[in-house]
């Protein structure tokens, strides 16, 4: 595979405080997908391939990512379990989303152009319309 032909693995939205209505009926479901994922994200990290996290900001204009994964790590069940599974690595890239999208309004274009990524593998739930 040519380094042009390298995927980034986008992981949009797992991270999350389960605070909105019908939490817990989707809860069960978003973690059996972060373990999939998690399985997914060993494969890239293996080949040496980007890791990209798109999550919401949950309207926290002053935190970054590491700080919502923390949050997350400190909420009983769900939120915690996801946040242990797919705890970002040293290596990982991530970009905060101001709306739903990854792609609008967002670092991400520019940061897969910088890391030559033109293939993706999407991951993530549809929690709240974020992957249609």
């Amino acid at each position: 595979m040519s380094a042009a032909e390298v995927p980034a693995l986008l992981i949009v939205d797992m991270i999350g405080l389960f605070d909105f209505p019908g939490a817990d009926r989707i809860a069960p479901s978003a973690v059996r997908a972060a373990r999939c994922i998690r399985a997914l994200r060993a494969g890239f990290h293996e080949r040496g391939w980007p890791v990209v996290y798109a999550n919401d900001n949950f309207a926290r204009w002053q935190s970054d990512f590491r700080e919502l994964v923390a949050m997350a790590s400190a909420i009983e069940g769900a939120p915690r379990e996801i946040a242990a599974l797919l705890e970002p690595g040293p290596d990982d890239h991530f970009v905060l989303k101001p709306k739903h999208s990854a792609f609008l309004y967002t670092a991400l274009p520019v940061l897969l152009a910088k890391l030559g990524v033109r293939r993706l593998l999407l991951t993530g739930t549809a929690l709240e319309s974020c992957i249609l």
